[in-house]
């Protein structure tokens, strides 16, 4: 069985205008006003207004979003394990 090698994970913010994303591998949801989006480094939601994803290549894992952007937050991963499991790695 192949690994999975995570996808190399940045982000450049450009005056709050634009926002370009690599390593994504999928994008969960969008409207105006949140882009939720799954990264090699976790869960990433975008809030801001007029927000419009202006590129969409998930095979390179490239996204870009157009629109003000006021806030980027990194989910926390949920996880199937129990809480024995965690507690004892």
């Amino acid at each position: 069985m192949q690994e999975k090698i995570p996808k190399p994970h940045n982000l450049i913010l450009d005056n709050r205008n634009k926002l370009s994303l690599t390593g994504v591998d999928d994008v969960l949801g969008f409207n105006e006003e949140t882009v939720s989006v799954n990264t090699s480094m976790g869960d990433l939601i975008i809030r801001g207004s007029k927000l419009h994803i202006s590129k969409l290549n998930l095979e390179t894992g490239e996204v870009e979003i157009d629109g003000k952007v006021n806030s980027l937050q990194y989910a926390e991963t949920k996880t199937n394990k129990s809480f024995m499991q965690r507690l004892l790695g």
